[in-house]
């Protein structure tokens, strides 16, 4: 009889249909049937002696909830009897319907929905079941406060922006299993060397019982980032030449790449999409897909233009971009970017298609747009003399910094982070913009909110200004002015980062963060800054909320054109081991009869400081 080895994993969701993510066993007919009369079934289909469906689930109504049950063969397989969790439901969107008659562009329904996102979560359980020297797991703990009460609020879809696993830093239980196979004194040592590691890092993960039942009833939309294959992944040419000389990196992409391709990426597309996609289609074919699996991860690895790991998102009047800052990248010193010309093409076309169709731009994208700002003028003075700005010894020394120190965010990319503020710049102005345009980052293990200042703002730039040491620090709102490109800003612009959801961070790394945010740090950045000869960049930016340190989630609550923001830790305490307590609450923007410029600010100052009694946001 056939069995489940990992899942069900509920994945894409819209207003009638969705998709459910399984491993089985062994070849079967995996069955997916609602207590609503809904369901679908799908034939598995193999990667590498692996067994895989992705059911789409069609006949569902819109705006309703539906227990699912999963079958291999006719046989029931979810929920596990044990009954230790509520039963795995389907919640689909509700209908759309547009704007509401009399009101302006981009006011729609008052239909609610929630998006919980973070990012870095080292799955590892602890070796003393008691006590995680890293603290407690933010999915375990809101999957603990789902569970315990299902009446609750929960998130309508839970965006997971990198390192979903960790393929350089495996845990103790893991690098046992792989020493059963080959020696752990050889390199990769104890890192994952190929697709079947791989897939030990995805049950370690998703097979922890709590996160379990959370996957299979919380929809998520999932990219990676550089620990999903590699700390640093894809920094610099010099990187990638290094990389590819050793003996092992080949077999550790490609299984990385494949790896992906199978446990996140399929899930991400529509029922359409996927009907779309050569590859899929052709896998589901044949009797055993590795062969053309390998092939696409070869050649995406060897000219990433020729796949496409981004994708867009529509709920109702939410219009969600998923960004890949990884595999796209272009290396060559002369003309580095975080994306080709062709992917920056199709994010400026998915952001700017129907304008007016939305009422809040997300962009996910793992690294943030907006960072510390010591962080982001080092970045800047790295790459410019990388390329050679101050001569070839700058440039040697330049390099060795870069990859020692993780100089690989947006600002390491001057060109891509000017397009990038250029295309949220147009896509903030006008008549037809959206309420709010929100980046979605995580990866630097702390959490923030920063809001830009544009020319024209008080403390914003000054247009074609050189490096003067002015400019904005500190914190506080942004006062949204003229556009800087022809239209009225209409929309409040937002850096939103959320890391890690478990895992840790020094506390010289945490001073160090302060510090980058500080004025003497930003003093510090406008020197390094001089010295690289950097032009000033078009906006500045301050932060609005944090630096906050731990465990922890943020979700951002959409109601028609309003936002409301919520950052949530996971705490330990001696009555409940799992619990997620909120530490801020901020209104991003108001509902469409409030004059949002009176707004700038939080609930209430001690809100906004971030005191709020620590409210737990699921009991």
């Amino acid at each position: 009889m056939a069995g489940l080895r990992l899942g069900p994993l509920l994945r894409y969701v819209d207003e009638d249909s969705a998709t459910v993510w399984v491993e089985t066993d062994r070849p079967c007919e995996v069955h997916v049937r609602c207590d609503s009369g809904a369901g679908g079934a799908e034939r598995t289909w193999q990667v590498a002696g692996h067994h895989y469906a992705l059911v789409p689930v069609t006949g569902l109504t819109p705006g309703d909830e539906t227990p699912y049950r999963v079958l291999l063969d006719g046989q029931e397989v979810w929920p596990l009897p044990d009954g230790r969790f509520p039963a795995s439901t389907i919640r689909t969107l509700p209908a759309s319907t547009g704007p509401q008659e009399g009101n302006g562009p981009g006011q729609a329904q008052r239909s609610e929905l929630r998006i919980a996102f973070g990012s870095c979560r080292w799955s590892a359980p602890p070796a003393d079941s008691s006590h995680d020297p890293i603290g407690p797991d933010a999915l375990n703990a809101l999957a603990h406060a789902l569970s315990s009460d299902p009446g609750r609020d929960r998130p309508d879809v839970l965006i997971l922006l990198g390192d979903q696993v960790y393929a350089d830093q495996t845990s103790d239980a893991t690098a046992r299993l792989l020493a059963e196979h080959r020696d752990l004194s050889q390199p990769p040592w104890k890192q994952v060397a190929n697709y079947e590691e791989y897939t030990h890092l995805y049950y370690e993960s998703w097979l922890d019982p709590e996160v379990r039942w959370l996957l299979s009833t919380v929809p998520t939309c999932m990219i990676f980032d550089d620990h999903d294959v590699i700390d640093d992944w894809n920094t610099s040419a010099a990187w990638l030449t290094r990389m590819r000389a050793t003996s092992w990196w080949r077999e550790r992409v490609m299984g990385g790449l494949m790896s992906y391709w199978v446990h996140q990426h399929l899930g991400n597309l529509s029922p359409a999409e996927l009907a779309r996609d050569e590859l899929y289609v052709r896998v589901r074919d044949l009797p055993d897909g590795t062969e053309l699996v390998r092939e696409f991860a070869t050649a995406a690895d060897a000219e990433p233009a020729c796949a496409r790991w981004s994708y867009r998102r529509d709920f109702g009047r939410v219009r969600l971009i998923m960004v890949d800052t990884r595999a796209n990248r272009v290396l060559d010193e002369g003309r580095r970017g975080m994306l080709d010309p062709a992917e920056m093409k199709w994010l400026r076309q998915e952001a700017l298609a129907d304008r007016g169709s939305y009422d809040h731009l997300l962009i996910g994208s793992s690294l943030p747009w907006l960072l510390p700002h010591l962080i982001h003028d080092v970045e800047g003075w790295n790459a410019a003399l990388c390329g050679g700005k101050r001569g070839a010894g700058w440039a040697r020394r330049s390099e060795t910094l870069r990859q020692r120190a993780d100089l690989e965010h947006w600002a390491a990319f001057p060109e891509s982070f000017e397009a990038l503020t250029e295309l949220i710049t147009e896509a903030a102005s006008g008549e037809a913009a959206p309420a709010t345009v929100c980046v979605l980052s995580g990866d630097v293990h702390h959490a923030y909110v920063a809001e830009p200042l544009w020319p024209g703002d008080a403390g914003g730039p000054g247009k074609g200004d050189a490096f003067d040491g002015g400019g904005a620090s500190g914190d506080g709102a942004s006062d949204m002015g003229a556009s800087g490109s022809g239209g009225v800003r209409r929309s409040r612009v937002f850096q939103l980062t959320c890391s890690p959801v478990h895992n840790s961070i020094p506390a010289s790394v945490r001073a160090g963060f302060r510090f980058g945010w500080s004025r003497t740090g930003r003093r510090l950045g406008k020197v390094l800054a001089r010295h690289g000869r950097l032009p000033r960049p078009s906006v500045e930016w301050r932060r609005t909320g944090g630096p906050w340190f731990g465990n922890q989630l943020m979700t951002l609550t959409l109601r028609g054109r309003a936002a409301d923001l919520r950052l949530d830790h996971a705490r330990a305490e001696q009555q409940d081991p799992e619990r997620m307590v909120a530490v801020w609450h901020h209104a991003l923007s108001e509902a469409v009869e409030t004059d949002d410029t009176d707004n700038r600010g939080g609930k209430d100052e001690k809100e906004n400081k971030g005191d709020t009694g620590r409210t737990p946001l699921y009991q």
